[in-house]
């Protein structure tokens, strides 16, 4: 064979290799293409059912919130939404139980303020970090509580009460059945400057009881609890613990707006998933949580609750737990309640 004739061959063979090269080199590429296609159009989360953990029982208002959220979800994506009520330890069972879950964006702690700003300062122990533990996802809600006395009490103004309670040291006695209740009550204290005696309870519909029966004074109540019993004549609203008046007993002053300058003790509701969850799912939770918080069911329930929709961006819901994590404590400490 002649030198030209090899090294037309090998040029040839050469040319073959480089062709098969490009020929692969053009494969991967549209497979490449074809793959981040097929991404874009993989099941975008959610893909599969989301569990909402709620650290009350069924029934309470936390978990008739998300009901409500969750049914609004579910005709969003198709995807159902299974709510698992971790009841108990002032919600720690709920909280540590998300804190140690896949950060996944499959477990969502539907929560209040008990969790994530009270508890630190109620419990020397917590089994889970408010902060460090959890991606803040959105605000849900917020309501207030009504501060009522019995229908036959002498006391018909907040202004009248303080000026009873300055004149009688320890005469008059609060009750509750919350940490929100309890707080409310000794802030009520602290910025009137007043002694009151503290009657505790295991929930609040138990003190309203004795509350009826002429046992206690007064308490600050959550409004599913009080106002009902306001409604009825049996008890006196007289003042709304937050700094906007009730749309329920729209007649009915602010605390602050009735002489007690500052008041202002509300609770909320809110949503986390544990610390970690990738940042384009938070963007989608906040998004379909915030839409929820919109919904008809979501609406009936602020509506009966008495309370309202509150929406908050991931940011947001960080500075304002932040904000009343140390508006609690100031609170908790000055009332000298001690951790458990």
């Amino acid at each position: 064979m002649s030198h030209t004739t090899t090294h037309h061959s090998v040029t040839h063979a050469r040319r073959r290799v480089l062709a098969a090269a490009a020929a692969t080199a053009t494969v991967l590429a549209l497979g490449a293409l074809h793959s981040t296609a097929a991404q874009a159009q993989a099941p975008a989360y959610p893909a599969k059912a989301i569990t909402f953990v709620v650290p009350f029982a069924a029934g309470s208002a936390t978990d008739q919130l998300a009901r409500a959220i969750g049914q609004s979800i579910t005709n969003d994506t198709k995807q159902p939404v299974v709510i698992d009520n971790k009841a108990g330890a002032s919600g720690m069972i709920a909280a540590a139980a998300v804190a140690k879950a896949p950060a996944d964006g499959y477990t969502v702690l539907i929560t209040t303020n008990t969790t994530h700003a009270a508890n630190e300062h109620l419990y020397k122990k917590l089994s889970y970090d408010p902060v460090k533990d959890f991606a803040p996802l959105a605000g849900l809600g917020k309501g207030g509580q009504v501060l009522v006395v019995n229908a036959a009490s002498p006391h018909k103004t907040v202004a009248e009460l303080v000026a009873f309670a300055k004149k009688n040291p320890g005469k008059l006695s609060f009750g509750s059945g919350s940490s929100s209740s309890r707080v409310a009550g000794e802030m009520l204290k602290q910025l009137a400057g007043v002694d009151i005696l503290h009657v505790p309870y295991k929930s609040n519909p138990l003190a309203i009881t004795d509350l009826l029966g002429g046992q206690i004074d007064l308490m600050i109540t959550d409004t599913s609890t009080g106002v009902p019993q306001v409604k009825a004549g049996k008890l006196r609203a007289l003042g709304y613990s937050t700094q906007k008046r009730s749309t329920q007993l729209p007649d009915v002053p602010t605390i602050d707006e009735a002489g007690v300058k500052g008041y202002d003790m509300g609770y909320w509701f809110a949503a986390y998933a544990p610390a970690g969850t990738p940042a384009p799912v938070v963007a989608r939770l906040n998004e379909l949580l915030t839409v929820a918080t919109k919904s008809a069911a979501a609406k009936s329930f602020f509506d009966t609750a008495g309370s309202e929709a509150w929406s908050a961006t991931p940011d947001e819901l960080t500075r304002f737990q932040a904000a009343e994590t140390v508006k609690w404590g100031k609170v908790i400490k000055a009332a000298g309640i001690e951790a458990e």
